[in-house]
């Protein structure tokens, strides 16, 4: 037993200082100089390369060390009474015996009785005191035995927190005294109620932390396929085997001995990751932001390889530790429901063992449905038949069910049946292709095929890509996950689910004649990420690969390959180009084609953008893609395109602006999937005009992360901004007097330009800091008929649009259309300029002499929190080089071989 340590002798420094005038200090001061010695030391030891579990229990045991002395200074030193019976018992995660650097100390006061002396009140009190003193955090508890067993029964917490409980030191029979009759009674007691408290318990903390277990900053304690989950299953396996070291009876029972080593190689790592990260932040930090993660990384030697970033290769391997947590949690599911001790539960919610054994005709022998979920009826199902690997899914999909943990289990142990053969049967590519294309919940039943390994395995190259990460601020999800939500947001497109947040796309997804085509393109879309030769050439590749192995109709391959290799055109053009100009809207129907691809096109750069991540699809950007699509539309029926008036969208405020010089107006957030707020400004054109807005705005503290400008024949000028507050919600949610005030200051400013300060420009947070961002400028000369596009491209930071803007007014030059972007941490930017007499520049040497400007500007880095050390890591790359990628490639070789 650990920690119970009376026998030995005391400390001779420790009883000194104890004897000291004022023992309080005394102690503390010995005791923070030995308890960081000890901590110290096994820093030492996880940065040699322990295990990350075994240095959980060395913390623990350091932390053992100290209570124990500080128990025993407090006991027999500073208020000695041997007859007055009095125990310390670690609890919780404590008591388990696993310790993070900077976690609560969680601690249980034992007495014999309800009522507690004097002296037992002093004791507790100079512990708490000197632990208080220390730094630490402390959870506690001071009850009688009776107190503990009879709270154990009915709060499930307490019975938790027990579960895991040790003697630290003390009376040693009144501690284990309690231990063995709470063990007793929990051997007697029906596990059941317990379980399914702690399975509701792991709901209702996945509610807050987020469903998905590949958010690309997770929580490393509490997020899906994390520590927690992974304790969910020892308690469980505890509560089976209370009289079990560590549950390790009950565990071997639950699980296989290949299931094992996965449990201890994944408590192995999360600790690791756990530890280093409370060290790097020097707090108790659980969620593992991009601040830290390269940290990390390097913490636990990780390296890069080709283009893929220590970083990433690390949270890829995090992320594949957090799915087999999910195997391990299913495969447990399993065993429960096999002994009856757990209602079944699933993605089908509301279904159990209660419902009656449905009756419908499956798509093989070996299939059965139990609990309201699919399953297999022996090990051996597939083995006759590999092509039921794809099958299985296909029921799943048609009958609307889960997978039960059976038969989830039994197709990870068949992986080994997916061959180049199954790969190229046409009965599979049949099954795979009507769960993609025509299934009912294709994010549902391809998740479920992922997580068992079965989809990377069928398609090579989408097993590339799972788990994997951008270390960027604009994907909030892994590769993988992020390409499932954009299958499952086109499968709700065409059901007519997002018509209100998509109506252009729900109209025209039903005008698409091959549904294959596209769902293989969107499914296919990132495959080339990390890839030599770029994401897209490198995408376009694989996807020719994989559908030449599916057997698709090469005419077919080729418009899924134009659209993986072109997939970002749509954006590119909308948010970078401008979109009323009639040679931008020629420019993308050259590039596009056909009416077919404009379509294709349309929908997928819709599911695309939405799926990145919460908050990044709005209203702002669906009408630039509308606009661009039904002007490309109306090209290929063969109407002329003419430039739409600039100011159509804002008419009375154009009005107002033409009687009083300028006029503002602000708006709020269109729909609940937006967090910006949108401000427009309608003034006279003037030179220094939108530098002096971009700078007002600045000064407020409002982050633009998309802006339109234009200008009139007449020389009104409209300019429309998307901003933000500092937390990355709409400007003026939480205080709109603060919007108010904006558009005060705008309408000043647009009259009689910006007021000029001295603050200090504002530092960004520790985690945009941490990214490097290669600054791009491009000078286009030849897309714009009557103004030159210049494309900037750099890391994004409060006041940048402000400084582009007085770089371009400085070199002699007008803005007479701006096109703003964010992509997380990067801006990417896009203005038509002219020369002040509204002709087209043509000085190259002047030219010249304003991208140096631009990039003097790009180059000035943002400043991260003071005090605190960030060495900024590569930010993986999507700038400006898109655009210019996507116009005039040469088509993809169809000589690599499908394998």
């Amino acid at each position: 037993m650990i920690g119970v340590t009376a026998s030995s002798p005391l400390d001779p420094r420790l009883i000194e200082a104890a004897s000291a005038l004022d023992a309080r200090v005394a102690v503390t001061a010995f005791l923070r100089e030995s308890f960081a010695i000890d901590r110290a030391r096994v820093a030492r030891r996880l940065e040699g390369g322990v295990d990350g579990a075994e240095a959980a229990r060395l913390y623990a045991a350091a932390a053992d060390t100290m209570l124990t002395g500080l128990w025993r200074v407090a006991t027999e030193v500073v208020h000695p009474a041997p007859q007055d019976r009095l125990s310390l018992l670690a609890v919780g995660g404590y008591g388990r015996g696993v310790l993070a650097p900077f976690s609560d100390l969680d601690l249980l006061f034992l007495r014999p009785g309800q009522t507690a002396s004097a002296r037992t009140t002093a004791v507790i009190e100079f512990v708490h005191y000197v632990l208080w003193d220390l730094g630490l955090k402390v959870g506690s508890a001071s009850r009688s035995v009776g107190e503990t067993l009879a709270l154990a029964r009915d709060d499930m917490t307490v019975r938790t927190t027990l579960l895991e409980a040790r003697v630290l030191a003390g009376d040693a029979d009144l501690g284990e005294g309690l231990l063995k009759r709470f063990r007793a009674e929990i051997a007697r007691a029906d596990p059941r109620p317990f379980i399914a408290a702690k399975m509701e318990e792991r709901d209702v903390r996945l509610q807050k932390t987020g469903a998905v277990r590949y958010r690309v900053e997770p929580n490393i304690k509490d997020g899906k396929g994390g520590l927690r989950d992974l304790n969910t299953l020892f308690w469980i396996a505890r509560s089976l085997a209370p009289d079990s070291e560590r549950g390790q009876a009950a565990l071997e029972g639950l699980l296989s001995a290949r299931e094992l080593r996965s449990f201890r190689e994944a408590i192995g790592f999360l600790w690791s990751v756990r530890i280093h990260l409370h060290l790097a932040a020097g707090r108790a930090e659980e969620k593992l932001t991009f601040d830290f993660q390269p940290e990390i990384a390097r913490r636990m030697g990780w390296r890069g390889r080709g283009d893929e970033l220590a970083v990433e290769r690390f949270m890829r391997r995090y992320f594949q530790v957090a799915r087999e947590v999910g195997a391990l949690t299913r495969a447990v599911s399993a065993q429960l429901e096999a002994r009856q001790q757990k209602k079944a539960q699933g993605l089908a919610r509301g279904l159990s063992r209660l419902i009656p054994r449905r009756r419908a005709k499956l798509a093989f022998d070996g299939l059965a449905i139990e609990g309201g979920r699919l399953t297999v009826t022996g090990g051996g199902v597939f083995a006759h038949d590999p092509v039921r690997l794809l099958l299985l899914f296909v029921e799943a999909d048609r009958l609307d069910l889960d997978l039960h943990p059976d038969a989830f289990a039994a197709v990870i142990r068949a992986l080994s049946l997916v061959t180049p053969a199954l790969r190229r049967d046409p009965r599979a590519a049949e099954a795979f292709l009507t769960v993609l294309a025509h299934g009912q919940r294709p994010y549902r039943v391809l998740s479920i095929m992922n997580e068992t390994g079965l989809l990377g395995r069928f398609l090579p190259e989408w097993g590339r890509i799972v788990g994997q990460t951008q270390f960027n601020m604009y994907h909030a999800y892994t590769v993988d996950e992020h390409t499932l939500q954009a299958v499952g947001i086109i499968n709700d497109i065409a059901r007519g689910k997002l018509e209100a947040d998509h109506p252009a796309s729900t109209a025209i997804i039903h005008r698409i004649a091959d549904i294959e085509v596209l769902m293989l393109a969107m499914l296919l879309h990132d495959v080339g990420k990390g890839g030599d030769r770029g994401q897209l050439e490198d995408g376009a590749i694989a996807a020719r690969r994989a559908c030449e192995r599916l057997g698709v109709d090469p005419r077919r391959i080729e418009l899924v390959v134009w659209l993986v290799r072109h997939h970002l055109l749509m954006s590119d053009y909308a948010q970078k180009r401008d979109v009323s100009d009639p040679s931008t809207v020629r420019a993308f129907a050259e590039a596009v084609g056909d009416p077919e691809r404009l379509r294709m096109l349309m929908v997928l750069t819709v599911a695309d953008i939405r799926a990145v991540g919460p908050g990044v699809w709005n209203g702002w950007k669906g009408q630039l893609m509308r606009a661009l699509f039904e002007a490309t539309e109306a090209l290929f029926r063969g109407d002329a395109v003419t430039r739409e008036d600039p100011l159509i969208d804002h008419p009375a405020l154009v009005e107002r602006a033409r009687r009083e010089g300028a006029a503002v107006e602000a708006l709020p957030p269109e729909t609940a999937l937006e967090s910006t707020a949108r401000v427009a400004v309608a003034a006279l054109d003037r030179p220094g005009l939108f530098a002096d807005l971009a700078a007002t705005l600045a000064m407020a503290g409002a982050d633009v992360v998309g802006a339109r400008l234009a200008t009139a024949e007449d020389g009104t000028a409209l300019d429309v901004f998307e901003i933000q507050d500092g937390a990355g919600e709409a400007y003026g949610q939480r205080e709109p007097r603060r919007l108010a005030i904006l558009v005060k200051a705008l309408e000043r400013a647009a009259q009689k330009g910006a007021r000029t300060s001295a603050v200090e420009t504002p530092r960004v947070s520790a985690r945009r800091a941490v990214f490097e961002v290669r600054p791009v400028v491009r000078i286009d000369a030849e897309t714009g008929a009557s103004a030159v596009v210049v494309e900037v491209s750099g890391a994004d930071r409060p006041g940048l649009l402000a400084d582009l803007a007085r770089t371009i007014s400085a070199h002699g030059y007008s803005t007479r259309s701006a096109h703003i972007a964010s992509f997380g941490e990067r801006a990417v930017d896009g203005f038509y300029i002219t020369d002040t007499d509204g002709t087209k520049p043509s000085d190259a040497a002047r030219l010249a002499a304003l991208r140096t400007g631009l990039l003097e500007v790009l180059d000035r880095a943002p400043q991260g929190p003071a005090g605190r050390r960030i060495v900024p890591v590569r930010a993986s790359v999507r700038d400006v080089s898109d655009l210019e990628g996507a116009l005039g490639r040469k088509p993809v070789s169809s000589g690599s071989r499908a394998r």
